[in-house]
């Protein structure tokens, strides 16, 4: 039965399976995380055609319910301003499909994440209306790309608000968004979603296992824990991107 959702062997259907339900369950505790490890893992054993676009609608369904779970707590003045961009970012990547040279797109994305993580603030307007433009059009692009920009989203959700809730369920639905114009992107370019469709959507009702257990463990955890714990999870993440990074570099 396994081997038929998707090209992979049965084995590795499985395994995918339980790690959306631990990645899920990772970035409804930390806000953080389990997108990057999960598009980390899936690139060891699929094809890379196939890696992001179904990455992605993996990401949609995951994060999707986490928005459905926590709707209470979503800042929509941030998601309203965060959509025009999404929007602009996904036209630009569908004309472009192209990839910039291996490595550079990373260490850009860690660079910025290690700023926010531990220099000094940006500018209030950096979190305005048109700071917030700038980056889901920017983060969209770059999801195209590289698969995950999570990092870069939740780093910018970080400068705009302190409570974890809010900040959670923000940041879920900003990449509900973000994921769901993949479709369109790949769709365009011509991927066959069909084939990995029985996949995508046990993966998704996995994820949305992990969601619920993830949320139960958010409200243990202490603001203060939180923060410690979301702050190290993205400087972890920005340096597995940065050895990611320069090893595609040295290899090109």
């Amino acid at each position: 039965m396994l081997e038929l959702l998707s090209p992979l062997s049965a084995g590795v259907n499985l395994a995918l399976v339980l790690l959306s339900v631990v990645t899920s369950a990772l970035s409804a505790a930390a806000g953080i995380g389990g997108g990057t490890l999960l598009i980390i893992a899936m690139a060891q054993v699929m094809p890379a055609t196939a890696l992001i676009p179904v990455h992605g609608m993996v990401q949609l369904g995951s994060n999707g319910g986490r928005a459905v779970m926590t709707w209470r707590h979503v800042r929509r003045d941030i998601v309203v301003a965060f959509l025009p961009g999404v929007i602009v970012g996904a036209v630009v990547a569908a004309w472009l499909l192209i990839r910039l040279p291996y490595g550079v797109l990373e260490l850009c994305i860690a660079a910025f994440v290690l700023y926010s993580c531990w220099g000094p603030g940006l500018p209030q307007r950096a979190v305005g209306r048109t700071g917030t433009v700038i980056a889901g059009a920017l983060t969209t692009l770059l999801s195209s790309f590289v698969g995950a920009s999570g990092p870069m989203v939740a780093s910018f959700i970080k400068l705009g608000m302190s409570e974890r809730l809010p900040r959670v369920a923000t940041f879920a639905t900003c990449m509900s968004f973000q994921h769901a114009t993949k479709a369109f992107i790949f769709g365009f370019a011509g991927f066959v979603f069909r084939d990995w469709l029985g996949l995508m959507l046990v993966m998704i009702a996995a994820g949305f296992i992990g969601t619920w257990l993830g949320l139960r463990l958010l409200h243990r955890v202490t603001d203060h824990r939180f923060d410690f714990l979301f702050k190290w999870v993205l400087t972890l993440l920005a340096l597995r991107l940065i050895w990611l990074g320069v090893e595609r570099l040295g290899a090109g």
